[in-house]
């Protein structure tokens, strides 16, 4: 436990010494984006607090950097991965809150239960017992007195009867998921 206690104020101590020359040492590296400064910088210190052995480290400033420059090599290669977000999608979202976005979810709902009510009763019975009694296909087998492989097949069949029915967005904006 002292161990622990002694090395929480070691990192302290090197925290408060060295905080600035690391933020500098990081802006200077390519890849790395001032708005990520701060967050390489904490992440450098979770990862020395994380480490139990600190009395084994006998040049702190050096092992310090060392560790900053291999969090900030991590932090470019993901950022390198990482794909542009689009605004595009944005624009396609209504509040539904607003009364643009209350009509167009009612809108949207009854496409829905017109496409659902256009299903054989059958059909739509299934249905209703997967998504509104969380029944399984077994179970709705069993109710129905069908085959497990007949109810399965009528719930594939319906999906993409909805997915014709129903137009692209159509189910998403309403705050619904197409079964």
């Amino acid at each position: 436990m002292g161990t622990t206690v002694q090395s929480q104020d070691r990192l302290a101590e090197w925290f408060r010494e060295w905080r600035t020359s690391l933020r500098r040492f990081l802006l200077a590296r390519p890849g790395a984006s001032a708005a990520d400064i701060d967050d390489i910088a904490q992440e450098v210190f979770l990862r020395l607090l994380r480490y139990d052995r600190m009395d084994l480290v006998q040049h702190p400033q050096a092992y310090l950097f060392k560790i900053a420059a291999n969090v900030s090599s991590e932090w470019a290669t993901r950022a390198s991965r990482a794909q542009p977000h689009s605004a595009d999608w944005l624009e396609d979202l209504i509040d539904p809150a607003t009364p643009l976005g209350a009509a167009e979810r009612e809108s949207s709902e009854a496409l829905i239960r017109g496409a659902l009510a256009s299903l054989p009763p059958r059909t739509r019975e299934i249905l209703r017992l997967l998504h509104e009694e969380g029944l399984g296909y077994e179970q709705i087998s069993e109710h129905l007195g069908l085959t497990r492989r007949i109810v399965k097949r009528v719930v594939v069949e319906s999906y993409a009867a909805l997915r014709r029915a129903i137009p692209s967005g159509a189910a998403r904006s309403s705050g619904n998921r197409t079964p």
